[in-house]
């Protein structure tokens, strides 16, 4: 070996270690979705692809999900750091788990309103809420639509219903095949699932909550109180990392579907498109979310949340909205800046 490629064979060993070592340096982060990698995850998976995470000394492994209670459970267990799960599954594990140790907080909202809505079929004859009473109703029984329906039914002087439960595959064909007059659920999912089963877009009533007196919370990114303490600057980086890429995600949602099929090949690429278009309306950038700001909450509305989740969740205790939220490690104002005006 020469002199001149020993020196460049140290140099490139020297290069290798000092890129291994600034590797060593990022913190690792274990997150963990509400569901599996469809059209929204993109708000996740695009910031994960495009390196901002890495950028910010942050090693994010993003793992789909399978509802909000587990990922809550997961996060509260410790197994993950992080996670995105609907804040009133967060606020009914503090109250109904008073003495567990690691309690996850919400850090970021994401949605604004939930996405929670009943959907009909026009047929059914359903086109308002006062006409849900004494008709059949089905969804699984984790469903959030499910669970918050007595603050829809109480919003709106809704009377009794008779509930069917069954597995998520199975709700929209009950309701295609009219074994059911209406369901719940998230109406970026259930509507899509409806049109797949051969229902057209018009023949289905969609009454969401937000629209109809429910003003509660929906998704929002939550932490463990132990990264909260032992690594609060890792936590304010991965906001800002993920503000930085939901800003591309809700400029160009046709492009953020690349990272989502990257991740699950088999996706349908048009039909997760148009799941994250209905996503981004309907509760990122709503006008309650413009009047309140990207990422973050209202105070009376969320104390309003944590006594109607209270009741219609008949918790143990009295979810407190003071435990349940904290805005300490939300980006700038400018960084949060991040939702287009009104078209």
């Amino acid at each position: 070996m020469t002199p001149r490629t020993f020196l460049k064979a140290s140099l490139a060993l020297s290069l290798a270690a000092a890129l291994g070592s600034a590797q060593a340096q990022n913190t690792p982060i274990k997150f963990q979705l509400d569901w599996r990698f469809e059209g929204p995850s993109a708000l996740f998976l695009l910031p994960a692809a495009k390196g901002y995470f890495k950028d910010a000394k942050l090693d994010v492994t993003v793992d789909a999900g399978n509802g909000s209670g587990g990922a809550v459970q997961r996060v509260a267990s410790g197994s993950y750091d992080m996670g995105f799960a609907d804040l009133a599954a967060l606020m009914e594990f503090q109250a109904n788990n008073p003495d567990a140790p690691n309690k996850p907080v919400a850090i970021m909202m994401v949605y604004n309103n939930t996405p929670a809505s009943v959907m009909a079929l026009k047929k059914s004859g359903i086109t308002k809420p006062a006409d849900l009473t004494g008709k059949k109703l089905g969804a699984p029984v984790f469903d959030a639509g499910r669970r918050a329906f007595p603050i829809f039914a109480k919003a709106n002087q809704v009377g009794s219903v008779q509930w069917t439960a069954m597995d998520p595959p199975l709700r929209e064909t009950m309701l295609v095949r009219g074994d059911i007059d209406a369901i719940t659920g998230f109406t970026f999912t259930s509507l899509l699932n409806l049109e797949a089963r051969g229902a057209k877009a018009a023949d289905v009533v969609v009454l969401p909550y937000a629209d109809f007196g429910v003003k509660l919370y929906g998704n929002a990114i939550i932490a463990s109180p132990k990264i909260l303490k032992e690594n609060p600057a890792a936590v304010k980086a991965f906001l800002q990392a993920f503000a930085k890429g939901a800003k591309e995600v809700i400029a160009k949602p046709e492009a953020a579907i690349e990272y989502v099929k990257q991740r699950d090949g088999i996706i349908n690429t048009e039909l997760e498109t148009r799941r994250l278009k209905l996503a981004i309306d309907t509760v990122i950038n709503s006008p309650d979310a413009r009047a309140e700001g990207f990422g973050q909450v209202n105070p009376a509305r969320l104390s309003l949340m944590a006594s109607q989740v209270s009741d219609a969740y008949a918790t143990k205790n009295r979810a407190n909205p003071d435990t349940a939220w904290t805005s300490a490690y939300l980006p700038s104002a400018a960084e949060l800046n991040i939702l287009p005006a009104k078209k």
